[in-house]
Order: C-alpha cells, then sequence, then structure tokens
C-alpha cells in the first residue's frame, strides 16, 4: 500500500531541477500514505514525472522500490495497492522467459504486462490496485483503477499541466494550483454525503472510474477536457454493469447446501490470498455477519490466533465491542478492544477536512479512524468485511423497500401526498409522538432515530415510482441545487443516468447494483481508504475479491434473501464456524451521536461555520435554509444531523483547504 502522484509537463513549463521538487512536494504531501521509502522517476526529454511513497508489504528490501521499471527497460510504474496472486502467477511468467530479482509483486505486475500485454494482464490480477505506467516506446501514460474502487486515482490539469496523485492534496501542492470549487459537485456531495466519480471538488480535476484505464498521449496531456469527455474516452477492463446483467441471466441451479459450499470455497481463498504479507496482519472485528465471517476464515486457515480490533462506546445504542468480544472468544483470536470516550471521538473532527481530502459527510468516518488508528499499533495491516451489504442484500431498504413501496401505493395520491406534508410541516412534533410510544411496543418493532424514520416516512409517501424511492431513501438534501449559489444543477451520476443502470427486472437486484458502482466505492470504500491510510495502515477487503463479485451475481435472490432477511447465504457459511446465536441481533450502524454533539461539544464549532455572515461571504450557500435547519436542530424541533453536517464538511474543508499536511495524530487513543 502505498501513495502515487505524478505530472506529463508537455510544455517544459518546469525546467528539470524545479520539476523534481514540484515532485516532491506532491508525494510528501501524501507521506503518511507511505512512510517507508520514496522514489522519484523523471524523463526530462518527455517532461514526465513519476513519484512514489511506500508502505513496506510484500518484499521489504530495496528490490521492492518504486518507481520500478519493466526488465527490458520499456516501461516504468508506479503503484499503489496488491495484486494478491502474484506468487501464482510468477512461476507462468517464469517459464515463459521473465526473471525477478525479487518477490514483490510489482516486479510480477511489469513482467505480466511486458509478457501478455496490459488488457491480458490486468484480466489476470486479482487486487486492488491504482497505478501509472509510462511506456517510453510509444510514449504514453496509462493510469489504470482497479474492478471495485478499492484505490483511489485523482487526475486532470493544474494550470495546464497534466497531473495525477492518490489524493487531491498531492494535486494541491503543485506551485500553480488555482482550479476553483466545482459548484455542481458540491450539491452531489449535499445529496449524498460524498462526492461521486467522475467529478471531485475542483474543476479540472477528476476521479478515475472503477473497473477502466486512461492512455494519455501528448495530445490529451495538455488539452483540459470535461468530465464528460474523458469518461467517453477511458477504455473499460472489467464492467461491474456487464458482470450483474450477465450473471442474472445465467443463473447457477444450486442446491442451498451446494451455494454454502461453492461461496465458501471462494471466500476461503479470497481471504487466504490477503493474509500474505510480509508483516503483522490482522482484521477489524464488530461482531457482525461480514466482518466475522472474514476473521472466521482467517482463524481457519492460520496456524496462530489472529489479531483482532474493535472499538466501543459508552453509549449502548453505538456500541458492538461486546459482541465483537463474543465472538473473538468462540474463535480464539487475539483480540483488542478500546472504549473510547466522547472527547476521544470528538477530538478526531478537526482533522476530517484533511484526511478526507475534499467534503465528506458520512459521519462513520470518525470510529473507522479510531479503530484503523488502534490497530496500527499491533499491525500494519488490517482485513475489512465491507462489501457484504452491497453484495448479497444486507441493508434494509433492499427487501423493505419494495414491501413499503406496494404498501403505500395501495393510497390514493392525493391521500399520500397530503400525508407526506403533513409529516414534513411537523416532524418534530411526529418524531416527539413516536419515541413517546416506544417504550409500549415490541423490542422488534422499537427503532433509532425516530426523526430520521419520519422523514423516510415522508420520502415514501410523496415519492412516484419505486426507482425514485430508493433515489430518495438514499438522498439527504433533496434540491440541492437551490441550496448552491452559482451552480448549473447536479450532474449525472450511478442514480440519474441511465446509460450507467444495469438493465435488470427485479427492483432489488437494482438497488443492490446501484449501490456497487456508487455508494461502496465513493463512500464505504473511500471512508475505510482515508482513515486507514491516515494512520499508514493498509486495509484489504476480501468480499470485494471480483470472483466473489461475479458468483454473487450468479446467485438467485432466494439465497440472498430469505424470511424477510438479507445476506442469507452469507449467514449460511458463517454458521458453520460461528454459533447462530452469537450473531443473530438488528442491524446496527457504524456511528456516533453527531446529532447530540452539535447541540452540545460541538455546537460552539460549528456555529462559527454556520455563522450567517460567513455564508454569505464566502458565496457558496444560501444561508437562510440553513440556519433555520441550524435553529430548529438546536431547538429539538427536529433532528437534522446528517444535512447539517453535510454543510458542515464543506465549511471546514473550505476552512483548512489551503492546509496541505495531515495533523498530528491524535495522542488520547
Amino acid at each position: 500500500m502505498c501513495g502515487i502522484a505524478g505530472f506529463w509537463d508537455v510544455g517544459h513549463r518546469l525546467g528539470a531541477e524545479s520539476g523534481a521538487e514540484v515532485l516532491r512536494r506532491m508525494t510528501r504531501a501524501i507521506v503518511y500514505r507511505g512512510p517507508d521509502d520514496e522514489g522519484y522517476f523523471q524523463q526530462a526529454e518527455a517532461g514526465i514525472a513519476l513519484g512514489h511513497r511506500r508502505l513496506s508489504i510484500v518484499d521489504l528490501s530495496p528490490e521492492g522500490h518504486q518507481p520500478m521499471a519493466s526488465a527490458s527497460g520499456r516501461y516504468v510504474m508506479v503503484f499503489n495497492g496488491e495484486v494478491y496472486n502474484h506468487n501464482r502467477l510468477r512461476p507462468e511468467l517464469h517459464a515463459a522467459g521473465a526473471s525477478f530479482r525479487g518477490h514483490s509483486d510489482t516486479e510480477v505486475m511489469l513482467a505480466a504486462i511486458e509478457h501478455w500485454g496490459l488488457e491480458a494482464a490486468l484480466a489476470r490480477f486479482i487486487g486492488m490496485f491504482a497505478f501509472a505506467l509510462w511506456d517510453r516506446e510509444k510514449q504514453t501514460l496509462t493510469l489504470v483503477r482497479d474492478r471495485l474502487g478499492i484505490k483511489p486515482l485523482y487526475y486532470g490539469w493544474v494550470g495546464g499541466t497534466f497531473v495525477f496523485g492518490s489524493e487531491l492534496k498531492a494535486l494541491t501542492a503543485m506551485p500553480s494550483f488555482a482550479n476553483p470549487v466545482n459548484r455542481d459537485a458540491l450539491t452531489l456531495q449535499l445529496r449524498h454525503s460524498y462526492i461521486p466519480a467522475p467529478y471531485s471538488i475542483y474543476r479540472n480535476i477528476h476521479k478515475l472510474m472503477p473497473g477502466t484505464l486512461l492512455r494519455v498521449d501528448q495530445a490529451l496531456a495538455q488539452t483540459p477536457m470535461d468530465v464528460g469527455a474523458l469518461v467517453a474516452r477511458a477504455q473499460v477492463y472489467w464492467s461491474a454493469r456487464t458482470v450483474a446483467e450477465s450473471g442474472v441471466g445465467s443463473r447457477l441451479d444450486l442446491a442451498d447446501d451446494e451455494a454454502v459450499s461453492e461461496l465458501d470455497r471462494v471466500l476461503r481463498d479470497a481471504v487466504a490470498l490477503r493474509m500474505e504479507a510480509d508483516v503483522p496482519l490482522g482484521a477489524f472485528l464488530s461482531g457482525g455477519v461480514d466482518s466475522s465471517l472474514v476473521v472466521a476464515l482467517m482463524q481457519a486457515q492460520s496456524a496462530r490466533p489472529v489479531q483482532t480490533f474493535s472499538i466501543g462506546f459508552q453509549e449502548a445504542e453505538y456500541d458492538e465491542a461486546r459482541h465483537a468480544k463474543a465472538v473473538a472468544r468462540h474463535l480464539g483470536t487475539d483480540h483488542h478492544e478500546l472504549y473510547v470516550t466522547a472527547q476521544d471521538a470528538l477530538d478526531v473532527v478537526p482533522r476530517l477536512p484533511a484526511m478526507f481530502d475534499e467534503p465528506f459527510s458520512d459521519s462513520s468516518q470518525i470510529p473507522t479512524y479510531l479503530v484503523s488508528h488502534m490497530a496500527r499499533q499491533h499491525v500494519t495491516v488490517s482485513l475489512s468485511g465491507d462489501g457484504g451489504d452491497e453484495l448479497f442484500a444486507g441493508y434494509n431498504r433492499y427487501f423493505l423497500g419494495e414491501k413499503l413501496w406496494r404498501s403505500a401505493a395501495r393510497l390514493p395520491w392525493p391521500l399520500r401526498r397530503g400525508m407526506a406534508s403533513t409529516l414534513r410541516a411537523a416532524p418534530g412534533f411526529w418524531a416527539r409522538l413516536m419515541q413517546l410510544g416506544m417504550p409500549l411496543l415490541p423490542s422488534s418493532l422499537r427503532v433509532k432515530n425516530p426523526a430520521d424514520k419520519i422523514d423516510r416516512l415522508a420520502t415514501l409517501l410523496s415519492t412516484p415510482s419505486l426507482d425514485a424511492l430508493y433515489t430518495g431513501l438514499v438522498s439527504h438534501w433533496d434540491q440541492p441545487a437551490s441550496l448552491v449559489l452559482g451552480t448549473d444543477g447536479e450532474p449525472l451520476t450511478a442514480l440519474t443516468d441511465p446509460r450507467r443502470q444495469a438493465q435488470l427486472r427485479d427492483t432489488v437486484e437494482r438497488m443492490m447494483f446501484t449501490d456497487l458502482v456508487s455508494y461502496l466505492p465513493d463512500d464505504i470504500l473511500t471512508k475505510v481508504d482515508r482513515a486507514s491510510m491516515a494512520v499508514s495502515l493498509e486495509a484489504r477487503v476480501p468480499l470485494l475479491d471480483h470472483r466473489v463479485v461475479e458468483l454473487d451475481w450468479r446467485l438467485p435472490m432466494r439465497q440472498k434473501i430469505r424470511d424477510g432477511q438479507g445476506k442469507w447465504l452469507l449467514r449460511q457459511v458463517l454458521y458453520q464456524y460461528v454459533p447462530q446465536a452469537l450473531i443473530e441481533r438488528p442491524k446496527q450502524g457504524f456511528g456516533v451521536p453527531i446529532e447530540h454533539w452539535l447541540r452540545g461539544p460541538l455546537r460552539d464549532w460549528a456555529e462559527a461555520l454556520l455563522d450567517e455572515h460567513r455564508l454569505r461571504g464566502e458565496g457558496y450557500f444560501d444561508p437562510m435554509p440553513i440556519r433555520k435547519m441550524w435553529a430548529d436542530h438546536l431547538a429539538g424541533r427536529v433532528n437534522e444531523h446528517y444535512r447539517l453536517w453535510d454543510v458542515l464538511m464543506f465549511q471546514a474543508w473550505l476552512e483548512g483547504s489551503r492546509t496541505a499536511t495531515l495533523p498530528a495524530p491524535v495522542q488520547s487513543i
């Protein structure tokens, strides 16, 4: 796991000496991604410069140093990530005439590209990666991102110079950086809590889409292009849409026990590959289905106790540590847990803008950082259970959405619209009424965050179709373009662009696919990457092995959702290793009590960022709806912490956007 950065200065605006210094500035801005080594390559006559920061995981010797040239010298590469099956590819490449100096995956990748060609090599790689490949012979630069978007890669133009990097702060380190804020992308952040690829918070800077490669020649490198034109030029080498559509068109006809056996086999291999490292390795463990399954498969293939990590909170509704401890005890892991205080979590908040590098407002970023920080005290690599919800229908909205929609659709449209208006006119009243009635209900019917449920009920009642309902359920601000000043409107995304949507009949599968290509890479994987890399920890996600994804889409829905519960097949695999009684409980999010903090310890911080004069002076938001929402939240009339956190994270990012370095780690945990 590493950080990469570079530029192609076609016009030779930077001299060789100043270019070298710029390259060092770019890589040192992301030093925490690779604190163990640094390396640079420049070809002055072409104006190309590649930089690398190394977190040594495989082949700790100098033979793993990057940038690395291929055996013939034709290719030079900087690489972030891991190709887990490199030891399986090595003998085949050796038989084809390749020779190796060390045992790094980077060297195997270069040999594979030389012997098989880039596209054929990519088809053979199992892993997570983002890399830049310079072809000296053809004078082209190729940027590549892994199939599911586990590793990030930004690119674009700064002052006419083509640049790329693992994070935005590497690009903003360019001395001529003056790219304006992309106000259209800001509307997307308010809707989703993240900015989906291919957009970024800056104009002329883009995210490479998962499963694609972009070949850049001299003409392209000196011609800034808009997002749409660049997306059209990118080459898709692995398509989630094709996998989904072909999968549902060629379902596997497996009995339940056969399906359990097949999934167990594929997952075992995915986990085994990700346990290879030359440094200490462990796993995050929440005690839920996904992380427990990953740890169970690790322990089943390990000769010694696996190191596992969980954090706990004193607030019972946010605490999963006791469940994780029970699973760890059963599996016999070497378990580490840390109960963090509210102050520990609050101390992370000032770090968030620099950590996430562009506005990002999924508040589970805080506990993700805390557990990464704890794990890094013991290991350099940690496996994670991310991906199970999106692949195996783990979110409640998947199997409840259609049921709720059918119930609501029985009501006449005018009545539904009137009920929605009534709920939205006094959401605080209805939430308090719901809260008062909660103790009278069976525990299975009690819900957290009743205000949020009231809002979602209003969305359900006012929505004309199930697909539109899904968009509403995953949106924070319904009309963000009305809040952002100077925007041309929301750009198209996987939710709204028909060209990016899979042709799937099943409405639940359409929801799952949309999450797979948007929410998963742009929220979940972004969160895990930034939070773990901030402490120089490599996070690996075995459930997102592309072979698991391809198998998943061939499985029928009855083996994912059964008896009103998602992840049925994953659970059956898990129950071979962990008793059902240790796992079965209501789904619990990985969150923190932001709604209470905004009324308490974060109130002054938020008030300063949401000051009316400040908002007017900065000129990004219409202050009036924000100020009203803030006042209503403080008064307890509503719980609007999700929408307020979206605005606050942009405001905090804007305030710190001129600071390119990450603050010192929190010392209290």
